[in-house]
């Protein structure tokens, strides 16, 4: 059996393996070992040690000469088994719990559905007075705020688009500026579109290949949500949607640094 000296020494070397691993980004996707060295605590016969490792089991390859290192079809394979087991109703759920805190209002997640929007999380509004359409709703992706905030970042064709539009009443001219509105700032509000007297703010999140994977909306009546109550939770929801787009996998904000 180990001992609990060699117990305590496989653990550091899990650990400092996975420093390596995480020491790559979208941007450094290749280092040599002397990168590596910066960026991890390690002398340099324990990295080449660990580097070796890491090959052999197909996390790392290494390439070119002089030789440097970049992820290898292991991690790919766990990022597979990780993306096919997601739950994202489940993900979100700390994200939605904090904005329902915060605003007291009714929020949802949508994902798309083609032409659709499906509710796949909603926590409604403790308040008297408030809106709600419950879990496996669905609705037009053209119309209402949480379906405008996901189109605005599809990559739709004119045709695609023109074929989400037929037989909606959606002005195709008034559609294209809502859109171009939501991109620049970044998020899509509605009043009173669905529902009378109900306004509703939302922003898209994106997956970790940088796709627009849904929606996170708030919805209350507008004698509650007033110019700078929306102000306020558009920053909210921009926020905590870049935090749900972390945890799956976007890396947006790497991107633009």
């Amino acid at each position: 059996m180990a001992t609990t000296t060699e117990k305590s020494d496989n653990v550091r070397a899990v650990g400092r393996a996975l420093e390596i691993l995480l020491a790559f980004t979208a941007q450094d996707f290749e280092l040599s070992p002397g990168e590596l060295l910066k960026r991890v605590d390690l002398s340099r016969p324990t990295l080449y040690r660990l580097l070796y490792t890491l090959e052999e089991n197909g996390f790392l390859v290494s390439v070119g000469e002089p030789q440097r290192f970049r992820l290898g079809p292991s991690v790919a394979k766990l990022a597979h088994v990780w993306t096919a087991s997601l739950d994202l109703s489940q993900i979100a759920q700390p994200v939605l719990q904090k904005i329902w805190r915060e605003t007291g209002e009714t929020v949802a997640m949508f994902v798309p559905q083609g032409q659709l929007r499906l509710c796949v999380a909603e926590l409604p509004s403790p308040q008297p007075l408030n809106f709600k359409r419950g879990v496996g709703y669905t609705e037009r992706i053209v119309r209402g705020a949480t379906g405008r905030a996901i189109l605005a970042h599809l990559a739709t064709t004119p045709a695609e688009l023109a074929g989400f539009i037929q037989d909606s009443e959606v002005d195709p001219a008034a559609l294209e500026k809502e859109l171009d509105m939501a991109r620049r700032q970044g998020y899509a509000s509605s009043h009173s579109e669905l529902i009378s007297g109900a306004v509703a703010i939302a922003v898209p999140f994106f997956d970790r290949n940088g796709l627009v994977a849904g929606s996170i909306g708030v919805f209350g009546p507008e004698v509650r949500l007033n110019a700078a109550k929306l102000k306020q939770f558009a920053k909210l929801l921009s926020q905590e949607a870049a935090a749900l787009s972390g945890m799956l996998g976007y890396r947006g904000a790497e991107s633009s640094a």
